[in-house]
C-alpha cells in the first residue's frame, strides 16, 4: 500500500499535541494566588488576543487594564450586587439558590491582573459580515477573549471569565462610551492548581454533555 499522504500544512505531532492538550486543560478559574503577572507576559497575552479572527477585520475587542484598586474594589461591588439578583431568580426557578451563594464565582480581589473585555463603539459602520448577522461583532470579542485564554493558560496563569454584571453600570463607572458595551471581566493570574475539571462539575453544580448530543447531520435533531 502507498504510504499515507501527508499534509504539508500541518504542525508536527508534539506541537498538535501541545494545540490539543492547552485546549482540553483550559478551565475558568475562580481561585487564584495574587502574585503579580509579569508586564512581559500580560503583552503577550494581549497580543494573543488581538490576533484574533474578526469579521471584515472590524477587530471590535477593546481591553481595559484595571490598575486601580479602588477601581477594582468597585467593580467587585457590582458583581456582587448582581451576584444576589441571580442567586434570587436561580430561587425562583429552581429553589437552588442557597446552593448557588455557596459557589465562588469570581477572582476579582485575588487575581493578579484584571481586564475589562469590551465591544467598541459604531460598530454599525461595519457592514461586512454584519448585514444578516449583526451579532458576529460579538462573536468576534468572544474569539480574542478564547485567545487569551487559551495562551494564558500555556504560559501556566489562570483566567477566569466573570458575566455576572449590570453591563450598563460598569459601562458608567468605567466610561465606556455610548454604543460601546462591556462583555467579560478577566481575572488572570497565578494558581495554585487547575482544576482536574470544570469546576461546576467539581462542585456538583452541573454535568458536561458529550460531543455526540451537540452534533446532527444534515438536518435539526431534536
Amino acid at each position: 500500500m502507498p504510504e499515507k499522504m501527508k499534509n504539508p500544512n500541518a504542525y508536527n505531532p508534539s506541537e498538535q499535541r501541545a494545540i490539543y492538550r492547552v485546549i482540553a486543560e483550559r478551565r475558568d478559574m475562580r481561585h487564584f494566588r495574587n502574585d503579580p503577572v509579569a508586564p512581559e507576559v500580560l503583552q503577550r497575552l494581549l497580543n494573543a488576543a488581538h490576533h484574533a479572527p474578526s469579521v471584515g477585520l472590524m477587530q471590535p475587542w477593546r481591553f481595559i487594564r484595571i490598575t486601580d484598586i479602588a477601581l477594582r474594589k468597585q467593580i467587585y461591588d457590582l458583581v456582587q450586587d448582581e451576584r444576589l439578583r441571580t442567586a434570587k431568580a436561580i430561587g425562583e426557578q429552581s429553589q437552588r439558590e442557597d446552593e448557588f451563594m455557596r459557589l465562588k464565582v469570581e477572582g476579582i480581589m485575588q487575581c493578579g491582573e484584571l481586564l475589562v473585555a469590551s465591544l467598541c463603539d459604531h460598530r454599525e459602520d461595519h457592514i461586512f459580515g454584519r448585514r444578516t448577522i449583526p451579532e458576529m461583532d460579538l462573536a468576534s470579542v468572544c474569539c480574542a477573549i478564547q485567545n487569551l485564554w487559551l495562551a494564558a493558560r500555556a504560559e501556566g496563569l489562570g483566567m477566569g471569565w466573570v458575566s455576572m454584571f449590570e453591563p450598563v453600570s460598569l459601562g458608567a463607572l468605567l466610561g465606556i462610551p455610548a454604543g460601546a458595551k462591556p462583555v467579560a471581566i478577566l481575572c488572570i493570574g497565578h494558581v495554585e492548581a487547575f482544576y482536574q475539571a470544570p469546576m461546576l462539575v467539581e462542585e456538583g453544580w452541573a454535568t458536561e454533555r458529550p460531543i455526540s448530543e451537540m452534533v446532527m447531520e444534515n438536518r435539526w435533531k431534536p
